[in-house]
Formats: structure tokens, C-alpha cells, sequence
């Protein structure tokens, strides 16, 4: 099945699906969707707790499972896929939860003609990238370990389920996106809940996307990313992290020769191997 064409001028969908909602940024999205959609269905392997009111639909849902993921879409107009392991870990973990888990995804969406998805990819995709580099979407990717490469395996099925099905997908590469930045190289890739938001708002909704990578990162004063590439996005970050900067240098300084000082994927670049 091919799927529909998007478009929502009146900014609210019928039904929206947020994978992940368990998590940290699942927890913060599961209240700031609810104003673009009549139903939010929220799943996760985690528990959940009670519905929220008549708006929100819970579904338990393991992405690994095939026929549970393509039952989680059935109803649904777009999905905002926040779902699996969002750290570094051991490969047979990620091809669990995100490689297999994004594949259900896209071929859920096809069977289900759901016609737009937000991907949370990450910054992780392209972390072996030095700090002192300026890089925009065209990049070749550069994955800083095997969660990074689950995002760029999950970048090239949004690519492929749009050149032959037709399903768009903004590609979101998170940077860092917390209350505040934890550390100096925070303060470059820090993203606010609040541009999130935005940021997802855009790309729900913003038609022809078709597949269109954006990096997810706050008007910080310090930026390695060049967004130019998804101007039609319309989305501006509109805070910035040097509120924050002098909370974040009283920390000791960071020696020159740790990952968090050289590359843009910072202390993932060092971790691992696994099992050994």
C-alpha cells in the first residue's frame, strides 16, 4: 500500500502515536503533543501508568514484535518515534529494540498507510566529526558506536520508505536535550524542551518534506550544525544555552585529550567494545 499524501492545515491530527513515551524526552513530549491531535496513543515497553484523560490511548508494545508494532499503528495518521535503547550498549541490545524496532515501524506504516513520520535520530549518527568542524546534512555520516548506527540505519529506512513509498519523515539528530547542558560540550549541542517542541511541531506538519534530515540543536553560541538544508522547515530555535554557561565552566576544565573535548559525539566515541 502507498501511502497518502500529508497534509494538515488546521494543525491537529486524529490520531497520533508517540513511541518511547516512557522515557526522558517521551515523558516530556507525552504532555506537549496533546494539543496537536484529537487521540495521543503512547506505548512502550516500560510501564506508562493511567491514561491521562479521554485524549490519550495507552498501548503496551514491544517494537520488536512485528505484529504488535504493525497493531500499534493500525488507526493512526502520523507517529513521532521515540522508541529504544537511547544509549550506548552491546549490538544484540540495539538490533533488538531500534534496528528491528525501526523496521517494524516503516513497515507498519506502509501496511497501515500512515503517511508521516518524526524519527529521532541522533547526533550520535555523525559523531566521530571533530568539534572544530562545521558540518550540514550532507555529510557522510560518521557513527560514533553501535547506537549511532542504529540512527543511520534508521536515517537510510526513512530514505527508502520515502523513495518507494511515498511515506515522509523528518530525521530529527538530537543533540543534547535536557533541562540544562551538563558539560561544555553540552553547551554546543544542547536542544531545549521547548525548541523541541517546536521543532516536532514543524515537522508534523510542514507538507512535502519528503525525507528531510535536520539537526536538533538550540540557538546556542557555539554551533557545529548548518540547518540550511531544512530551511523549509520553517522551525528557528529560539533559546540558547549561554544562560547556563556560567553554571557549566565552574566544573573543573576537561582534558584536551578526552573525547568530550574532540569529537561532537563526545565520551560515546570511547565506549565499548562489549563482551570482551
Amino acid at each position: 500500500m502507498t501511502a497518502p499524501s500529508f497534509s494538515s492545515p488546521a494543525r491537529r491530527l486524529q490520531r497520533l502515536l508517540l513511541t518511547g513515551a516512557a522515557g526522558g524526552l517521551g515523558q516530556v513530549l507525552r504532555e506537549r503533543l496533546v494539543p496537536f491531535a484529537e487521540q495521543l496513543r503512547v506505548s512502550d515497553i516500560a510501564p506508562l501508568g493511567a491514561a491521562r484523560g479521554a485524549h490519550e490511548e495507552i498501548v503496551h508494545c514491544d517494537l520488536a514484535e512485528k505484529a504488535a508494532v504493525h497493531a500499534l499503528l493500525a488507526g493512526c495518521d502520523a507517529v513521532v518515534h521515540l522508541g529504544g535503547i537511547s544509549v550506548e550498549r552491546p549490538f544484540e541490545q540495539i538490533l533488538e529494540a531500534n534496528i528491528k524496532g525501526i523496521y517494524n515501524v516503516y513497515e507498519a506504516a506502509r501496511r497501515q498507510g500512515v503517511g508521516r513520520i518524526v524519527f529521532a535520530s541522533s547526533n550520535h549518527v555523525i559523531g566521530f566529526y571533530k568539534q572544530t568542524e562545521h558540518i550540514d546534512a550532507t555529510a557522510m555520516r560518521r557513527p560514533d558506536g553501535y547506537y549511532g548506527l542504529s540512527k543511520s540505519f534508521g536515517e537510510d529506512m526513512a530514505q527508502f520508505y520515502w523513495d518507494r513509498y511515498g511515506i515522509q519523515t523528518v530525521s530529527i539528530r538530537i543533540g543534547s536535550s535536557f533541562p540544562a547542558p551538563a558539560n561544555r560540550r553540552m553547551m554546543s549541542t544542547w536542544l531545549s524542551y521547548d525548541d523541541l517542541t517546536r521543532l516536532v511541531e514543524r515537522s508534523l506538519f510542514t507538507p512535502d518534506v519528503g525525507h528531510t534530515v535536520v539537526f536538533g540543536a538550540s540557538a546556542n553560541r557555539e554551533v557545529w550544525w548548518d540547518n540550511r538544508a531544512a530551511a523549509h522547515l520553517g522551525w528557528v530555535p529560539q533559546d540558547d544555552s549561554e544562560v547556563f554557561r556560567a553554571q557549566v565552566e565552574t566544573q573543573p576544565p576537561v582534558a584536551a585529550d578526552d573525547p568530550n573535548a574532540i569529537y561532537q559525539g563526545g565520551a560515546f566515541t570511547a565506549q565499548g567494545p562489549f563482551g570482551d
